[in-house]
């Protein structure tokens, strides 16, 4: 695939549950070094899309593409250009920080993956945790021994279901930089979340999704313009304007 191909591209995606359709022909791309936010209520479909992508729930119909590799065809290929952070991490209670990214390494044939571990650690203020169990750790040193584990293997694709849940703001202000570091050097980044001050923040473009379907794709401007009523609306006014009626292309 050329430079220009993008990352993660997915078309015409659709999640049945019997009767029930979570997500209805969905389809966009996220391209080399962009970060893309994805929004919408409760039940929109957000994780259920993210879930398809990696792999852990089946789609309906449609196809999924990661760096080039067909999710459903060559799904080795494509999960190891991936990483997932879930909003609730389960790490394993018995095994440290340190052997948490040892055993990443090895799973992923990581080359050289001790000389990474302490820039890791560092830039995730882990440092002070990299001998201490899994069980042992608040909540938001969880999430971030997630983030360490899935960025120590430098995948193309990473996608976000609301990275900063129990972080604090020191921390909060820390991991938008680390995300932005992993875009600037040409991962395709995709955060699902309903903080939409971050989203506004950090993200290049922005998919809002609501009943399961696509109601709005573009930058943040584009769809400030499209939804609101004046210019220097925010995403939140946006935001409310689409899930509230408006359909947009």
């Amino acid at each position: 695939m050329t430079a220009s191909s993008p990352l993660l591209e997915i078309d015409g995606l659709t999640k049945r549950y019997g009767d029930f359709t979570a997500v209805s022909d969905l389809s966009f791309a996220c391209e080399p070094g962009e970060i893309l936010g994805l929004v919408g209520p409760n039940g929109a479909g957000k994780t259920t899309s993210l879930r398809c992508v990696t792999g852990i729930l089946k789609p309906s119909a449609g196809r999924i593409r990661v760096a080039g590799h067909d999710v459903a065809t060559a799904p080795e290929r494509a999960k190891r250009a991936l990483a997932f952070i879930p909003d609730t991490p389960h790490p394993f209670d018995m095994l440290t920080v340190t052997e948490h990214l040892r055993f990443a390494a090895l799973a992923y044939d990581v080359a050289d993956p001790e000389a990474r571990f302490a820039a890791l650690l560092e830039e995730l203020e882990l440092t002070e945790k990299r001998d201490e169990l899994a069980s042992t750790l608040s909540r938001g040193m969880r999430q971030k021994l997630a983030i360490a584990t899935a960025f120590l293997r430098e995948p193309e694709v990473i996608l976000f279901d609301e990275p900063l849940t129990g972080l604090d703001p020191k921390a909060i202000r820390m991991m938008r930089d680390s995300i932005r570091r992993r875009a600037d050097a040409g991962a395709a980044v995709v955060i699902s979340s309903h903080l939409l001050d971050l989203v506004e923040r950090l993200c290049d473009r922005v998919l809002v999704l609501h009943r399961g379907q696509r109601r709005a794709l573009g930058t943040l401007e584009t769809i400030r313009a499209a939804a609101a009523s004046h210019e220097d609306a925010s995403l939140e006014e946006a935001f409310f304007a689409i899930t509230e009626g408006h359909d947009l292309a």
